[in-house]
């Protein structure tokens, strides 16, 4: 894993940012957060682009930053619509291990208390249970390793990365 890139992928609320703190400072990895990158290019938080600009508009944003991230050593934290974007993928895909973490809907809407202010990507008409079932095959088709992360807490979460990015370098 030395050099590579771990690229976390899931749904909002699955625990990405959260888990790829802990996980870099696990594997001595730095750390970056694409939602952070594209705030601080644009200046503003996910949900005022959104707002501002409209949902496609972010979503040309979201795909133009995440293509042109180069990284080496880094665990990167996704946002949840990065799976939309086959040339962002492309590029994550690019020298990483990307590591699924799994949710189910309820699991995603009981973490979820902030929907109207956390920046989550949606089409016009579209509800949080279309997004989760159009998202869903996008994550199990980019994934390399799936963890799911229902049940557990953050560390145990964490310790199931670390063990299934072992598992997979010792194949």
């Amino acid at each position: 894993m030395k050099d590579k890139n771990i690229v976390l992928i899931g749904m909002p609320g699955s625990g990405k940012s959260t888990c790829g703190v802990l996980l870099s400072k696990i594997l001595c990895k730095d750390f970056v957060d694409t939602d952070l990158v594209i705030q601080q290019r644009e200046g503003k938080r996910l949900q005022q682009i959104i707002n501002e600009k409209g949902a496609e508009a972010f979503a040309a944003t979201e795909d133009e930053t995440v293509s042109s991230l180069e990284y080496e050593n880094t665990v990167i934290a996704t946002g949840g619509s990065v799976v939309c974007h086959e040339n962002a993928m492309k590029n994550l895909a690019r020298n990483a291990v990307i590591v699924y973490l799994r949710i189910s809907y309820d699991g995603m809407m009981s973490r979820i208390n902030d929907i109207g202010s956390r920046g989550i990507l949606l089409n016009e008409g579209e509800s949080m249970r279309d997004m989760f079932e159009f998202r869903r095959p996008l994550y199990e088709k980019y994934a390399q390793i799936t963890v799911d992360c229902e049940e557990q807490g953050i560390a145990e979460n964490v310790d199931r990365i670390v063990k299934s990015l072992s598992e997979t370098e010792n194949k």
